[in-house]
C-alpha cells in the first residue's frame, strides 16, 4: 500500500535510543526477552521482532554487550548478508528469565503514552470531513429518505456522539456500518503503549484491519522504513457491542499470569467508531452505560486504573454511536441526553420506499414480482397492523416465500396464498398457552 493514500501524518521512526522516551531498562529487558523467547540471533530479525530500525536495535545490542548480557557469536552469517550473530550470555539468560517473571511481554517495543497522544491528535476522527457523496456511496445498498442523510452527515463529520432510535428492524445497525464504511482512510495503531513502566497492548487483529503494506525483504540492511513500525497501518477501527456489553469491558484488562494489560474496547477503537447496539438490552441500565461515557464524551479523555489503583488519562477519540429501539426519554434522564450530541430518529419506510425495498430484494433473490400479490399485501395484510412498514419485512417475506417454493418443489413465485403463509411467520398470535 502506498502510504500517500492516507492523509494522516505517519509517526516518524526513531533514529536513536534517546528519541524512544522509554525507560532504558525496559527497552533492554524487552530485547533480552525477545531474543530468549524467539531464539533470534541476527540484528535484522531482531529489529523486525521488536519493530525498531536496525541502527536503534544495534544500539540496544551494544548496550547489552557492555553489560555482558549479550555476546557476539564470532561468526558472520552468509545467508543473512554477512551479518554478525549474537546470543545471550548466561547472565543475559538469567536477566531474561528474571524480566519474564515480572512481565511476559516481549516483541514490539511499546510507544510511550504521551507520544501516542500526539499521534492520536494527528489522526483524530474529528479531523474528518465526510461529504454527502461519500455517505451516500457507503449507504448505497440502503433505501433511506434524504432527510435522514441531512441529519447524519453533520453528525458524522463532527465526530461526536450520535443516538439513533426508533422501532426495530429499520436498519439502525446497517446505517452504523455504512458510517464506518464512509470513513475510508487509514490510521496508525500501536502494538502496545507504555505508562509508568507498564505495557498495555492495543493492536488487536479482531478489531483492527491491517492495510496492505509494502512487502520488503526482512533481511535487507537497506530497508526504507517509512513510518515507526511500532505502529500498524490500519483501516479506521470499528468496535460493535450489543447486549453483551458490560461496564467492566470498558476497564483495562489485566492478565495476572502474563502480568500485562490489554486496552479496553474504547481505547482500541481510537480514531474510529464505537457502536453500542441494542442499548437497553444490557445487564446494566442504559443510564449507567451513558454515565460511564460522560467524561470521555465531554472532555475527549478517558480515565483508566492500573492494578495498583493508580488512575491515569488516555486520549478518547472515538465516534460513539448508540442505537436503541426505546424512546430516549424512556431510558435516559435529561442530563444524559444533553451529553449525546446528535439524536436521530430512524423510522420505518413510507409505502413508496417499502415497495422500492421489496422490488430490490426480489430482484436480488431472483423472485419475480406479481401485481395481484402486492395489492393483496398492501390492501389486505398491512391494514391489520395499521400500515406500519419496516425495512426488515420485504427480506423476511420474500425469504419465507422462497423457502416454501423450495419445499413444494415449484419455481420461485409469489401469490396471495404464499404471502399469507409468509405473513403468519412474521408475527406470533397473542394467545394463552396452557402449561
Amino acid at each position: 500500500m502506498n502510504m500517500q493514500s492516507t492523509n494522516v501524518m505517519a509517526p516518524p521512526p526513531p533514529k536513536r535510543i534517546e528519541e524512544m522516551l522509554l525507560p532504558t531498562t525496559m527497552m533492554r529487558d524487552i530485547l533480552l526477552k525477545t531474543m530468549f523467547r524467539k531464539s533470534i540471533d541476527m540484528v535484522s530479525a531482531l529489529a523486525n521482532a521488536i519493530c525498531l530500525p536496525i541502527p536503534v536495535t544495534q544500539e540496544l545490542i551494544d548496550m547489552g554487550r557492555d553489560q555482558r548480557l549479550i555476546e557476539a557469536t564470532g561468526t558472520l552469517n552468509a545467508n543473512n548478508g554477512n551479518e554478525m550473530g549474537y546470543q545471550l550470555t548466561d547472565a543475559g539468560k538469567a536477566r531474561a528469565l528474571d524480566a519474564l517473571a515480572q512481565s511476559e511481554y516481549f516483541g514490539p517495543m511499546p510507544v510511550p503514552l504521551d507520544v501516542y497522544r500526539e499521534q492520536v491528535k494527528r489522526q483524530s476522527v474529528r479531523n474528518l470531513q465526510i461529504t454527502r457523496e461519500q455517505l451516500t456511496g457507503a449507504m448505497g445498498h440502503l433505501v433511506l429518505p434524504d432527510s435522514l442523510l441531512d441529519h447524519l452527515g453533520p453528525a458524522v463529520s463532527a465526530g461526536r456522539s450520535i443516538l439513533m432510535y426508533g422501532p426495530p428492524g429499520n436498519g439502525k445497525s446497517s446505517i452504523s456500518n455504512g458510517i464506518r464504511d464512509a470513513l475510508g482512510d487509514k490510521v496508525y495503531v500501536p502494538y502496545a503503549i507504555e505508562y509508568a513502566g507498564q505495557v498495555i497492548t492495543v493492536y488487536d487483529p479482531i478489531v483492527h484491519s491491517q492495510a496492505e503494506a509494502d512487502v520488503q525483504d526482512p533481511t535487507s540492511l537497506r530497508r526504507v522504513t517509512r513510518f515507526d513500525t511500532r505502529y500498524v497501518c490500519c483501516e479506521r477501527p470499528t468496535v460493535i457491542t450489543g447486549g453483551e456489553l458490560s461496564l467492566d469491558m470498558l476497564d483495562l484488562v489485566y492478565n495476572p499470569t502474563a502480568r500485562t494489560y490489554q486496552a479496553p474496547l474504547q481505547l482500541k477503537s481510537t480514531g474510529g467508531i464505537f457502536i453500542v447496539d441494542d442499548l437497553g438490552r444490557q445487564k446494566e441500565p442504559p443510564q449507567s452505560i451513558v454515565n460511564r461515557w460522560i467524561v470521555p464524551l465531554e472532555e475527549s479523555k478517558d480515565i483508566l486504573a492500573l492494578q495498583s489503583g493508580e488512575k491515569f488519562e488516555v486520549p478518547f477519540d472515538t465516534l460513539v454511536i448508540f442505537s436503541t429501539n426505546f424512546h430516549p426519554n424512556e431510558i435516559f434522564d435529561q442530563a444524559a441526553l444533553r451529553r449525546i450530541f446528535f439524536k436521530i430518529k430512524i423510522d420505518g419506510p413510507n409505502q413508496q420506499n417499502f415497495l422500492k425495498i421489496f422490488a430490490m430484494v426480489a430482484k436480488k433473490r431472483g423472485m419475480p414480482l406479481d401485481e395481484a400479490t402486492l395489492v393483496h399485501l398492501l390492501k389486505v395484510k398491512y391494514p391489520t397492523i395499521d400500515n406500519v412498514y419496516a425495512n426488515y419485512q420485504p427480506i423476511f417475506l420474500i425469504d419465507q416465500m422462497i423457502s416454501i417454493c423450495e419445499f413444494e418443489g415449484i419455481p420461485y413465485q409469489m401469490s396471495p396464498d404464499l404471502i399469507d403463509r409468509a405473513w403468519a411467520n412474521m408475527f406470533v398470535k397473542d394467545e394463552h398457552i396452557v402449561k
